[in-house]
């Protein structure tokens, strides 16, 4: 019989995560729940229990606490067979470039805190021998844009940290997952007016990341149409790039 596996859901408060946590739960997952609101994790994890009857822990996680990230990874019930990366904050570029802690707090959340905690959890996968990293990156990463740069930037930098972990990981049986998923309906961009064919719904992105878990994927876009739009947004050359509004 196959032994349970354990997905951990770093940021598990996301719209997203919750539901990439539900549909792993649904599989016959055990999840371990992170993140900073005690009380909303254990409303998630009583619903995974009551729908789907898998275990649930629920753990406190702040990404940009670096110093709490060595006792988080001790504390853990058993290292999990698969880590997803899900934590994110992102302003507007304006508060951002005009108020340093914003755009420390950006680069923190979706980057320095991200490559903090999946180095410690990575040593212990390879102790294991074996288990897949999952990171919600962003095309954002893809270009530097003068609309989102430094959000753009620090996804760009967790994009690059991915790839090379991947490249390292790979003969020592542990896989990573780099996921893109464009534009997708959460509360993060409840104030934003988003084209409808390119954003992708929260339950969308937690299929997909099951799916590439399950297929050993390196790098998905949740929408394939925006593996094109970056492509050509790649290609253009800098003179013409730098004179367009994006």
């Amino acid at each position: 019989m196959k032994e349970k596996q354990t997905i951990l859901i770093l940021g598990a408060g996301s719209d997203i995560a919750k539901a990439t946590s539900r549909k792993f739960a649904s599989k016959g997952y055990d999840v371990q729940l992170a993140g900073r609101d005690m009380q909303q994790l254990e409303r998630l994890g009583k619903d995974l229990i009551s729908r789907y009857g898998v275990g649930v822990s629920c753990h406190i996680f702040d990404a940009v606490i670096f110093d709490s990230h060595d006792n988080f990874v001790e504390n853990l019930n058993s290292i999990p067979d698969i880590v997803a990366y899900f934590v994110g904050v992102m302003y507007e570029q304006k508060e951002a470039s005009n108020d340093w802690n914003k755009a420390r707090a950006t680069i923190d959340a979706n980057y320095t805190g991200a490559v903090s905690i999946i180095n410690l959890l990575a040593k212990k996968m390879l102790e294991k021998g074996n288990g897949c990293i999952v990171g919600v990156s962003s095309v954002a990463g893809e270009r530097g844009r003068g609309s989102n740069y430094i959000y753009g930037s620090a996804k760009a930098a967790f994009t690059a940290y991915l790839s090379g972990l991947r490249n390292e990981l790979f003969t020592k049986g542990i896989g990573v997952i780099t996921v893109k998923p464009g534009f997708v309906n959460t509360k993060m961009t409840q104030d934003l007016e988003l084209p409808p064919k390119l954003t992708a719904q929260p339950q969308k992105v937690g299929d997909a990341i099951y799916n590439a878990v399950v297929k050993k994927k390196d790098i998905i876009y949740i929408k394939p149409i925006w593996y094109y739009i970056m492509q050509i947004i790649r290609m253009l050359p800098e003179p013409i790039f730098k004179r367009m509004k994006l």
